[in-house]
């Protein structure tokens, strides 16, 4: 992703990401496109692929600076001592509460770019929501590499930091998790102030990302996952006992090193008993370094082949449930002139003929058909 820095019109700042090989390759093509296009601009580079291996980077045409990951956040880095945070541009504010990742899953060189789990104490979080809902955001999207793994001073876990939050930041009418480990949500070892949340505070909003991998136990295992197909199953079943309209996404990755045809089955069988609306699919991309990339590998165009599938019991998934939505009205935060998501994260197309609202807004949405995968709706009289 690349930045125009402001303030600084002669630097463009490229953040790098290191998740899959495709994602860093697409990084330095942007690198070299804007140094062919901008041949006289200083290019900076930070995010996780440069953490990993910053001198290579900086031998790229244009780049000047690499900035470590624990910089990147702090104003002063980029020449602005003034505190607080910048005015976001977008509808919905991501706070990040997290970094790094404890975990060492077999296909994954995230923890070798950010390092082990670091929390962000809840006094700091507290005062970047305040800040940010002071700035007009009505939704607040707490991210980070693996936010399940949150621990406040005292202990506190993730369920309790959104506790405090809410009580605390009355400005947030919206909070969302983003992509989170299901091992929180097991109904019985998990994360009770989660589910306390889920179950009593209409302010978290009714949508899941699980971080899913695969619904096969023994390519779960051969990942180094902590959660099997049965934990998930039934965390699925008491999430929606209590919302049942409970939007679900889950990250997927097809043609992972020593799946058979047989144990991919299982994924896409899991897929469809589950109902998973919100599917993220990737095809394994080999890095080099990591357990998986010594393993049997799976031919690409047979990772490419199963991704499609995937995507298309998907793509089903998620028509059979956003058709449920056809004919209520939902509150919908407006994202563009004419879209927006409800709070289970259903995606909604305005079709009226009335002035474009103001982003940011939460409108009540009449929806009245579906179509490509997205809700079509008119705002109420």
């Amino acid at each position: 992703m690349a930045h125009h820095a402001q303030g600084q019109d002669d630097t463009i700042i490229v953040n790098t990401c290191a998740v899959t090989t495709a994602a860093e390759r697409q990084a330095r093509q942007a690198i070299r496109r804007a140094h062919r296009e901008r041949p006289n601009t200083k290019i900076v580079v930070t995010g996780c692929a440069s953490e990993i291996d910053g001198k290579r980077w900086m031998e790229l045409p244009g780049v000047v600076r690499v900035v470590p990951n624990a910089d990147k956040l702090k104003p002063a880095t980029w020449g602005d001592a003034r505190p607080g945070l910048p005015p976001s541009r977008h509808a919905r504010a991501l706070l990040q509460v997290q970094q790094g990742c404890d975990h060492r899953c077999t296909f994954c060189i995230i923890p070798y770019g950010r390092g082990d789990s670091r929390s962000t104490p809840i006094a700091e979080a507290i005062t970047r929501a305040r800040a940010l809902t002071e700035n007009g955001h009505r939704e607040i999207v707490l991210t980070g590499v693996d936010i399940a793994s949150w621990q406040g001073i005292t202990g506190e876990g993730l369920g309790q930091m959104c506790r405090t939050l809410l009580r605390d930041v009355t400005g947030i009418e919206r909070l969302r998790l983003s992509s989170i480990d299901p091992v929180i949500l097991d109904p019985e070892t998990g994360d009770k102030d989660l589910w306390w949340l889920l179950e009593n505070e209409p302010r978290l909003m009714p949508h899941l990302h699980l971080s899913l991998q695969a619904g096969s136990d023994l390519i779960l295992k051969r990942m180094k996952r902590r959660h099997d197909t049965a934990r998930v199953a039934a965390m699925l079943r008491h999430a929606r006992s209590l919302r049942p309209d409970m939007g679900i996404g889950a990250d997927l990755i097809a043609g992972f090193p020593t799946e058979t045809d047989a144990l991919f089955q299982e994924t896409l069988s899991f897929i469809e008993e589950q109902a998973i609306p919100f599917l993220h699919v990737f095809p394994y991309s080999e890095r080099p370094g990591t357990p998986a990339a010594r393993m049997p590998a799976v031919p690409n165009k047979e990772r490419q082949a199963r991704a499609a599938r995937l995507r298309e019991a998907g793509n089903n998934n998620r028509d059979a449930f956003l058709n449920r939505f056809v004919g209520q009205t939902l509150d919908v935060l407006i994202e563009t002139p004419d879209r927006g998501h409800s709070a289970e994260f259903a995606p909604v197309r305005l079709t009226d003929d009335l002035p474009a609202p103001l982003r940011g807004s939460i409108l009540p949405i009449n929806v009245h058909a579906l179509s490509d995968g997205q809700l079509l709706g008119r705002r109420t009289a």
